[in-house]
């Protein structure tokens, strides 16, 4: 009986281990900073998107008033025009044209300095958000391999529970189970110099006479913590 509470309190051990590994901790911090740096990364290549767009349209927009400038300056300089009032009215369209380039010039100009910016920002976050993955992968390595071992060892202690239990009378067995089930695990404990080593308290003068003189098959229980109690040399009956 106290072997197979032995095997019940390692494997219960073990669990606990593999519960409270610290890599457990420090792997959520590490996906929750990863996701973050995800974010900000996709928020910033959506701005350079944006900005690529803007960029292009700039461009795109300044085309056809290049090209209305060149063929009105062309015409100013090749003398197709005599007629003094449309060479007036072409030499203003020309002035216009060439203040409307200036401006959007201008406007290309900050879309392509706020581009860069958000370039450099995004290749920031981007060699941020790949070092943290990287710390992610090895901290779920980590843990893995820890989580293996221990499995392994838990596989182990299984087995030997499983050769222990038929060795043990199954009303026994399910008593066992049935304390164990609502004492923390502990169902079985020994006596040792005449105390409970499941609640640690110590077992009066009376008690001790009745489990002397109880036949050696018979199951002891605690009257403070109803666990089983297994007598031993060490029992001080």
């Amino acid at each position: 009986m106290l072997a197979l509470q032995q095997i019940d309190s390692a494997l219960a051990q073990l669990l606990h281990r593999r519960k409270t590994l610290p890599e457990h901790d420090q792997l959520a911090a590490a996906e929750r900073e990863r996701d973050e740096a995800e974010a900000a990364l996709v928020q910033a290549e959506t701005e350079v998107s944006d900005l690529s767009a803007d960029q292009a349209k700039a461009e795109s927009d300044l085309e056809p008033v290049r090209q209305r400038l060149a063929r009105d300056e062309a015409r100013i300089a090749d003398g197709s025009v005599s007629d003094p009032k449309q060479l007036e009215s072409l030499v203003a369209e020309v002035g216009h044209l060439r203040k409307r380039i200036s401006d959007l010039e201008d406007a290309e100009l900050e879309v392509m300095e706020k581009l860069e910016t958000a370039t450099a920002r995004a290749d920031e976050l981007r060699n941020a958000a790949d070092k943290i993955r990287s710390e992610v992968e090895r901290l779920t390595g980590e843990r893995d391999t820890k989580v293996a071992a221990i499995n392994a060892e838990a596989a182990g202690r299984k087995a030997e529970r499983t050769a222990a239990q038929p060795q043990l009378p199954a009303d026994l067995l399910a008593l066992y189970e049935k304390v164990r089930a609502s004492h923390s695990g502990v169902g079985a404990a020994e006596l040792r110099n005449r105390r409970c080593t499941g609640c640690q308290l110590e077992i009066n003068a009376a008690e001790l006479r009745q489990f002397a003189a109880a036949p050696e098959d018979e199951v002891l229980r605690c009257e403070e913590c109803s666990r089983i109690l297994v007598r031993t040399e060490n029992s001080g009956l």
